[in-house]
């Protein structure tokens, strides 16, 4: 009894080994890589900020996607290109986003990573977004004033090879599912003595992602850190 006690115990370590061995392992975050950041549709932002007005206006109640960022992973580091408010249209090393993007509780947002199918350009649309550092981040979200928001940078430097624009743009929605505007928008565009441009051509995170030209890839992104930026 106890060999054949012995070889049942050897054949399940066998399996189990096989198994870990044979599972999916997460992927490595490339260049051109598309960091979604996301809220859980129960995390209660309120509609008084920014990323609380977006996920009012474009969540979808299970995750809403307030923000996507440009990877760029160099020799000396994984560094994010994005537009923020804080920062406007900036390069910076990861930790930075981790960081900015910290909930209240303390907690992390979801970070969804998101490749193009056919991502042989990456290194150009890299490239592309890094010229755009500098630039001031796009509170009246108006495409061609010199300022550009987290997504509109997305499009304005992933381009095909003959210049045009990957992602499409649809009129903008700024109302929550009542269809109200949160009072951040009327504030902000009050102060920016413009209408809320309800209807203009735009994009946002939540749409962008399910762009058929990206695939989902398994990313453990927490795990990419680096101390120069804390």
């Amino acid at each position: 009894m106890s060999i054949f006690a012995d070889m049942k115990r050897i054949f399940l370590l066998a399996v189990l080994a096989c198994a870990a061995a044979c599972a999916p392992k997460p992927e490595g975050l490339r260049t051109g890589d598309l960091i979604f950041l996301g809220i859980p549709g129960d995390y209660s932002l309120g509609e008084d900020d920014m990323d609380g007005a977006i996920a009012a206006a474009t969540g979808d109640g299970e995750l809403n996607l307030i923000h996507v960022a440009i990877a760029d992973v160099a020799e000396d580091g994984t560094y994010i290109i994005d537009a923020t408010l804080k920062y406007g249209v900036d390069r910076h090393l990861i930790d930075t986003t981790y960081k900015q993007f910290t909930l209240k509780d303390g907690s992390q947002p979801v970070y969804i990573v998101k490749r193009l199918k056919d991502d042989k350009l990456a290194e150009e649309w890299v490239a592309r977004a890094k010229s755009f550092c500098g630039q001031p981040y796009d509170q009246a979200f108006l495409p061609d004033n010199g300022a550009l928001y987290c997504t509109e940078l997305v499009r304005d430097s992933y381009l095909g090879p003959n210049g045009e624009y990957l992602f499409d743009e649809k009129p903008m929605n700024w109302k929550n599912e009542k269809g109200e505007i949160p009072v951040y928008w009327t504030q902000l565009f009050a102060l920016l003595g413009m209408d809320v441009p309800q209807g203009v051509p735009g994009t946002n995170p939540q749409d962008m992602s399910r762009s058929p030209l990206l695939k989902a890839v398994d990313v453990d992104i927490l795990s990419y850190s680096d101390s120069r930026a804390l």
